[in-house]
């Protein structure tokens, strides 16, 4: 017979369950992109999706405010998946060149099942001034997310801590859009499964981490230097906030 330390142990050990409200917020995103994927993003309304949940409009309304707020949610959750699998993946690697893969390789499994809807909202996110930008202030919990993905990477190599201190600061957010490359190929990849994204990226994954690996050495110390002064100025800022309007 179980005793009360017995009882109370499994009691707090038992997973606990999500507040009503997290679970309504998470059927209604989910309901979006089910709908997006079968009506299309632009066919698809704010009432449909309500509709199709069982919830209020307005209750629609007061998780998310938009259907780019519900892109914005997508954003977040794809990159919670990512960092949580790509962590998984990690474990007891030290390349940096099989990390870098493993990372890019991660983002590729986890967009698998929305790789049918992708594109119809790329137009939209094109836009600098749309919210479904990834350069986007609404995007910025996500893209700062990911960025930490490739900070991971970096710090758990081999090669990290052999890098110039400004470069290596600055890399996490430089591997960033080496990754949206990756996924804007993905976009209009038609190939089964996204093989061609793959192959694309195998292809060009040791290409990014030699690059890497190269500007520890002195004699090209003087043209990390000027690369450095050009992300600082150019591309950091566009990452990490907005430019200046």
């Amino acid at each position: 017979m179980k005793d009360a330390k017995d009882a109370k142990e499994e009691k707090r050990d038992a997973p606990t369950k999500a507040p009503k409200s997290e679970q309504t917020r998470a059927l209604i995103l989910e309901t979006a992109m089910r709908l997006f994927q079968e009506r299309g993003y632009d066919k698809t309304t704010m009432r449909a999706i309500a509709q199709e949940a069982g919830v209020s409009v307005g209750n629609a309304y007061y998780y998310f405010d938009s259907k780019a707020s519900l892109i914005t949610g997508f954003y977040d959750r794809m990159s919670h998946e990512h960092a949580a699998l790509t962590y998984e993946r990690l474990q007891g690697v030290k390349d940096f060149e099989d990390r870098l893969e493993i990372a890019v390789m991660t983002w590729v499994d986890c967009a698998r099942p929305y790789h049918q809807f992708a594109g119809q909202f790329f137009g939209t996110a094109a836009d600098p001034g749309s919210p479904l930008s990834p350069f986007s202030d609404e995007s910025h919990p996500a893209r700062a997310e990911a960025v930490q993905i490739f900070r991971d990477v970096l710090e758990g190599s081999q090669v990290g801590p052999k890098l110039d201190r400004e470069l290596r600061a600055l890399l996490p957010d430089l591997l960033w859009l080496f990754l949206m490359g990756v996924v804007l190929y993905w976009v209009f990849d038609t190939s089964e499964d996204a093989e061609r994204t793959r192959a694309f990226a195998r292809k060009v994954t040791p290409m990014v981490a030699r690059a890497v690996s190269l500007s520890r050495f002195k004699v090209v110390r003087p043209l990390v230097r000027d690369a450095v002064d050009v992300m600082q100025e150019f591309v950091v800022p566009k990452v990490r906030n907005t430019v200046a309007k």
